[in-house]
């Protein structure tokens, strides 16, 4: 497919978003002389301070282990250069892509899914949690920049993109995702994100456990094909290149692959689907940016890979134990004594709001360094030494 240089202002497909049919915002503002309502939305994303706290949140590696693994910060700037490139080359809203793909882990907790996992244990009877549903929290509710709203104000359709990013919305289960039809589909802007975010996941999931020395090359080279196929091409391309190289040159072909069957096959599906306009794609049945058969199914191998010998390494499985402690204690501490956490949301009970939703809010904003310390001043106990603070 040949390259597409687009302009900031047209070049956008008929079924593409189109800023200048946003539906706007909860509390209006005026436009902005030169910046678009979705370029707004991804520079306030930039600036708040969830987005800031995912430099210190785990992706797969928690941060103390090492300086160049990646975090949830550097994971969604990831998604995000994907994200662009495939926007382009489709002819969708960029600047509706960047602003889901930065903001779509803002809700993760510290510790990666098991923080999840267990945030969503400790709040059954409570509404349960959801690192989507607290993504749009953040930028709907716990933001605080400005004195003239709540949150952000993002754009609905940031909002919902937010929302569907993984899939059409479940009214049962998220009755909060009401107002984006949950009988619709989502732009294909949305749709795009989950695989984008697949996509960079895979590749840097990789390069962090070689780098850990949990993975193997050469075991990678032999049992996930995708892998293996471009293994192979550049050690013949580069005979001289040292390990790290040739890691880099593997990596770099198996995300060019991807990218680039991504973009031919959502090409071919939105042409074969028929959609002209976003109404059209909004009420199709079927999602329409996707890999082809084939090579989904070496993803899914790779995914397999990853799940079996990264994921469940003994090394990963060892360390649960000890993280899942913290958020259970740092919980247990807060609901004994709310006054533990800082005033700014010890007012939010004034209001209503439940103590436990509260506290659930303040865990999962943490950064990983952040809960380590406070678990540590609270109970005394070092989590990463097993015995008391300091002994």
């Amino acid at each position: 497919m040949s390259r597409v240089h687009l302009s900031k202002t047209g070049g956008l497909a008929p079924y593409a978003v189109s800023a200048a049919n946003s539906r706007g915002r909860r509390h209006p503002e005026a436009e902005h002389t030169f910046r678009s309502p979705f370029q707004r939305d991804r520079d306030r994303i930039v600036h708040s301070r969830a987005f800031r706290r995912m430099e210190y949140k785990t992706q797969v590696f928690v941060n103390h282990e090492g300086d160049h693994y990646r975090t949830r910060l550097t994971h969604s700037l990831e998604v995000s250069l994907i994200g662009r490139t495939v926007a382009r080359a489709l002819h969708l809203n960029t600047d509706l892509v960047e602003s889901l793909a930065l903001s779509h882990d803002l809700g993760h907790t510290p510790f990666g899914h098991l923080g999840e996992e267990v945030l969503d244990e400790l709040m059954t009877g409570h509404g349960g949690f959801n690192h989507n549903r607290q993504s749009l929290r953040i930028v709907d509710v716990l933001e605080d920049r400005y004195p003239d709203f709540p949150g952000l104000n993002l754009t609905w359709e940031v909002r919902e993109g937010i929302a569907k990013h993984s899939g059409r919305i479940d009214a049962d289960r998220d009755p909060e995702f009401g107002e984006f039809d949950p009988h619709g589909g989502a732009p294909l802007e949305a749709q795009m994100i989950d695989l984008v975010d697949e996509i960079a996941y895979n590749h840097h999931d990789i390069d962090d456990g070689l780098e850990s020395r949990l993975l193997k090359f050469e075991e990678l080279a032999a049992e996930v094909p995708l892998f293996a196929d471009h293994a192979a091409h550049a050690k013949h391309r580069y005979p001289g290149a040292n390990p790290f190289q040739l890691q880099a040159m593997t990596l770099r072909g198996l995300v060019n692959e991807l990218v680039t069957e991504l973009v031919q096959s959502s090409a071919r599906r939105v042409q074969e689907a028929g959609v002209q306009t976003l109404a059209e794609v909004r009420a199709c049945d079927e999602i329409l940016i996707g890999l082809p058969r084939e090579v989904a199914t070496r993803n899914l191998d790779l995914k397999r890979y990853l799940n079996e010998r990264l994921y469940r390494h003994p090394h990963m499985e060892a360390t649960r134990g000890r993280y899942r402690r913290v958020i259970e204690g740092l919980f247990a501490a807060y609901a004994g004594t709310p006054e533990h956490m800082p005033e700014a949301h010890l007012r939010r009970r004034a209001g209503g709001e439940p103590v436990e939703r509260i506290i659930c809010d303040y865990v999962a904003g943490m950064t990983d360094r952040f809960a380590l310390d406070e678990y540590k001043r609270l109970s005394g106990q070092d989590p990463l030494a097993g015995g008391p603070a300091g002994g």
